[in-house]
């Protein structure tokens, strides 16, 4: 469905994106992850062809280059920063940019309609931008990359700032998008979001790309192994092991008193860190 080929992109002296090779599969939630600064945002705004790269080539399959009208039809961009007008209505946002895809009459007003009831915001659609919540604003900013029916979403951090209920709706529609056949890109900085809801994942560092694959092959590439912590009276002890079972059984064979067996195994946070480091970044 999109096919990212050897892209470069430079800002000055800093290469914001350095070789990034990525063949997103149609129907599939491809999370892209990184720290704050190693070039999601920039990835993406050259998958949709807001930004030029310096060299590599961006295809959709079946339109070509995502600069093309034909391309811009079939891609939805909910970007990082809010793109909405903030003294029109929900409504006036929805209709606005369902305009500029073509849409007009009974086909706008349904798509405005769907959409606003997919994010929750069906009650408030008459109410101005300015009045909504940080939440709400970010739910209205991936109604507006729906509203024309895209098959290829790309999501840019859909979820930073917003409070717990926003952010399960937004976990919510992706996953329905998803069972719709719908191709999403999820960029984010939250683990968590990217276990639950990817088919795959790809761990974009300074740039450069640094490993693809389920959550699944990754941990097993990357992750480590588990940690077993066991608590006696004389204190604690922490094991690592592939197979921590074993160390739990051997443990309880050794006699003596338990007081508790934890049992840490490693995730896609492990892999983010083995793999970007451990070091607090600016």
């Amino acid at each position: 469905m999109l096919r990212l080929e050897n892209l470069v992109k430079t800002f000055g002296a800093l290469r914001a994106v350095d070789g990034v090779s990525i063949e997103i599969r149609p129907g599939e939630v491809f999370g892209l992850l990184g720290p704050n600064g190693a070039g999601k945002s920039t990835t993406l705004a050259m998958a949709v062809g807001l930004t030029a790269p310096d060299s590599g080539r961006v295809e959709i399959t079946g339109h070509g280059s995502p600069t093309s009208p034909s391309s811009r039809r079939v891609l939805g961009i909910a970007p990082q920063a809010l793109a909405l007008y903030h003294d029109l209505t929900a409504e006036e946002n929805l209709r606005f940019f369902g305009r500029l895809y073509g849409l007009r009459g009974s086909a706008l007003k349904g798509r405005v309609d769907t959409v606003l009831a997919m994010v929750g915001l069906g009650d408030r659609r008459r109410d101005r931008v300015k009045t909504y919540s940080g939440g709400m604003q970010r739910r209205l900013n991936l109604a507006a990359a729906l509203v024309h029916d895209p098959a290829l979403v790309l999501l840019d951090e859909p979820t930073a700032g917003v409070d717990p209920q926003s952010r399960n709706n937004i976990l919510d529609l992706v996953r329905l998008l998803a069972s719709q056949g719908r191709t999403i890109v999820y960029t984010t900085h939250y683990m968590e979001e990217a276990q639950k809801l990817c088919t795959r994942v790809g761990i974009i560092d300074k740039g450069r790309l640094l490993g693809v694959g389920t959550v699944d092959e990754l941990i097993a590439r990357h992750g480590g192994k588990a940690v077993v912590t066991i608590e006696r009276d004389d204190g604690a002890e922490r094991v690592e092991s592939d197979d921590p079972m074993v160390v739990v059984a051997k443990a309880a064979a050794a006699g003596g008193t338990l007081r508790g067996v934890r049992i840490d195994r490693p995730d896609l946070e492990s892999v983010f860190l083995a793999m970007t480091g451990r070091r607090l970044r600016d």
